[in-house]
Formats: C-alpha cells, structure tokens, sequence
C-alpha cells in the first residue's frame, strides 16, 4: 500500500507542479509561485528555500494525498469507478480552495485573490491533479 500511495502521490505531484511551472511560465501567472510558496509558515518563512526543497515539501502533501487514497481502497471503499472519481476530487478539492488563503497570506508576490485567469488555471490544475490520482490508480489494477 505504501508504494502504491507513493507512486499515486508522486505522478499527481509531478502532473500539478509541471503545470503549474508551465502555466506561470507561459502567461506571468505566478500560480507555481503561489503552488511552492512556504514564506507565511514561521520559521519556513524565513529560509531562502532552494528550488528542490519547495518540490520536497510540495511532494510530501502529494505523498499524503496519495498514501490516504491507497489506503481508502485497500481498506475502506469499494474501488468503483464512481468511488474512485469521488474520492479523488474529495481528496483534491481543499487543497484547490486554498488559494484565496495561500494568496493573502503570502509574503512573496503572487496572483491577486482577483486574478481571474490565475485562478481558473489554479482549479484546472487541480482538476488535473484529481484525474492523475485515480488514472494512477488505474493502473495498479
């Protein structure tokens, strides 16, 4: 189940944070800005985090992610389609609705909570990250 979780959070990870990096980089959209960004928790806040570091910490609520998913279907739910489908946006929907908080709370420039475009490309990739979860899934059946 632990590789399993793993693999599931790491793809989800990898697909979110490629699109997010692409996003900003095509449009000046600071949304992979906004996906990496510790500097408003104490003591984070006040380390220049190098490039890797922010992936480590992004992966590590990825893993989570994908450990809970994997361990719902080992143990808990039926692995229905519709469970599947279910569980995965139920999984990705709070971090999705984090970036009105994300965003007032960072120190460092990001999207304006207005930003219109930058917040649909934030829930698409979401959305994104919901689909790489189950298909990832899909494919240790």
């Amino acid at each position: 189940m632990i590789r399993w979780g793993l693999f599931i959070g790491t793809t989800s990870g990898i697909v979110l944070g490629l699109y997010m990096w692409f996003i900003e980089k095509i449009t000046g959209d600071k949304v992979y800005t906004l996906l990496m960004n510790v500097d408003f928790i104490p003591w984070f806040g006040s380390i220049d985090w190098p490039v890797l570091m922010e992936w480590f910490f992004h992966m590590i609520i990825s893993w989570i992610i994908g450990l809970v998913y994997a361990w719902l279907f080992m143990y808990r739910l039926k692995p229905t389609p519709r469970n599947q489908w279910m569980t995965a946006a139920l999984l990705t929907a709070p971090a999705a609705f984090t970036y009105v908080p994300l965003t007032l709370l960072a120190l460092k420039e990001t999207p304006a909570v207005t930003d219109g475009s930058a917040i649909i490309f934030w829930l698409i990739g979401h959305v994104l990250y919901a689909v790489t979860l189950k298909k990832s899934f899909d494919r240790f059946k």
